[in-house]
């Protein structure tokens, strides 16, 4: 009898009332889950590509003003070994940069040639690659082909398998080298997409003067993002003091800032998509309540106590709860993986990166999503459960 919209007895304002509410809750659950997902999703996109340029950690000669790793380091380095063998480190590949001007068509633009070798992790320009292939580093001459952006190759009107000279200044004099563009990428990260070309380490080496076994230093991969927490231990573990360590969150502070605040629009949606759902039950419960006083009367005048009456109004509002939250999760997931599949909203790529809203769903913060936002819609249904206590049988019962 309680459950009056199951038993078709509910008033017709209280039905109307109550599916709002109903919707009212699928509506913020699935905004909650979309909006968790999209910001997962859109932190997971920008911190691939910020670390498949610099990967998690660069470890180089400590010395002030060594930014770009003009002092060398020898590759034949104990700690390497032990470093590698940790289950948290995916890879370990070395480095070298040199900044020079590409002159081609009349135009001529600045870049930073990143020296790789044969230990580099393709997978994020594998992704990123837009025609030609990758580098082949495993011969025993050095290879004179090069991977550029798109940026780069549309700014100077290049094409793949294009020659190019690259122009490169050591001990004040000009060293000039004729490369052929076997590859180009596009990450949609301008400020790297502007300037990163990567070549043959061996040809940093030399424009260094630099021994076979010298490079500016090693970048270490994890296999997971979430990880980072711990590479302060496994700096203090392996890597000797007379290292330098930088982290890829403090090379790119203003980017990984940036996405942590994203974190905190998440939290502003939840607090108020979870209030705006209480609120929506606890009018719905009001209303159920008020239409229903004369039952409530003659219910207390058999015997019945007002927090089992209480209880009862508290347990059918918890099954529209419950209700609303299924449709929410249908409606939230059911977008999410259609965008995934299909990416049919887009997005503004000089401005946000990447050209469609990312998804990515992370279901155990979807579980407690799901579960504190259902705690929390409850425990607020208890303040109007209480009116039930109020209400005087005696004059219920009198008035009708």
């Amino acid at each position: 009898m309680i459950g009056g919209r199951r038993a078709k007895l509910t008033g017709q304002s209280s039905s109307a009332i109550i599916k709002i509410a109903v919707t009212g809750i699928a509506v913020g659950m699935a905004v909650m889950i979309l909006s968790v997902a999209i910001v997962t999703g859109f932190q997971n996109e920008i911190q691939q590509k910020v670390i498949g340029f610099g990967a998690h950690l660069q470890i180089s000669k400590y010395s002030p003003g060594n930014a770009l790793g003009e002092k060398p380091i020898s590759r034949n380095q104990d700690f390497i070994a032990p470093l590698a063998a940790d289950p948290l480190v995916k890879n370990i590949n070395a480095y070298a940069y040199k900044s020079g001007i590409i002159a081609a068509n009349g135009e001529i633009k600045g870049v930073v040639a990143k020296g790789i070798a044969s230990d580099f992790d393709w997978d994020f320009f594998n992704a990123n690659l837009l025609e030609g292939s990758i580098l082949n580093l495993n011969g025993e001459s050095k290879t004179d082909s090069v991977v550029i952006s798109k940026l780069i190759a549309d700014k100077l009107e290049l094409a793949l398998g294009d020659k190019i000279i690259v122009v490169f200044v050591q001990d004040q004099k000009e060293r000039k080298r004729r490369f052929t563009i076997g590859g180009i990428y596009e990450s949609g990260m301008e400020q790297f997409d502007a300037n990163i070309m990567l070549c043959d380490l061996r040809h940093v080496q030399k424009l260094n003067n630099w021994e076979d076994d010298q490079i500016a230093g090693f970048e270490v991969t994890l296999h997971h993002f979430d990880d980072l927490e711990k590479l302060d231990n496994l700096i203090a573990e392996y890597v000797p003091w007379e290292f330098s360590t930088d982290k890829i969150t403090d090379q790119f502070m203003e980017i990984f800032g940036w996405l942590e605040l994203q974190d905190l629009n998440v939290y502003i949606i939840l607090i108020l998509m979870v209030l705006v759902s209480g609120i929506n039950m606890i009018t719905a419960l009001l209303v159920f309540i008020l239409e229903r006083t004369n039952m409530i009367g003659l219910m207390k005048a058999m015997g019945a106590t007002a927090r089992s009456i209480g209880l009862i109004f508290i347990y059918n509002a918890a099954y529209l709860i419950l209700i609303g939250t299924f449709w929410g999760n249908a409606i939230g997931l059911g977008i999410g993986l259609l965008q995934q599949q299909f990416k049919f909203l887009k997005l503004d790529k000089t401005s946000y990166y990447i050209d469609h809203v990312p998804v990515l769903f992370d279901f155990n913060t979807i579980l407690w999503i799901n579960v504190g936002s259902i705690i929390i819609s409850v425990v607020m249904l208890i303040l109007p459960s209480l009116i039930v206590g109020k209400i005087d049988p005696v004059k219920t019962i009198r008035f009708n």
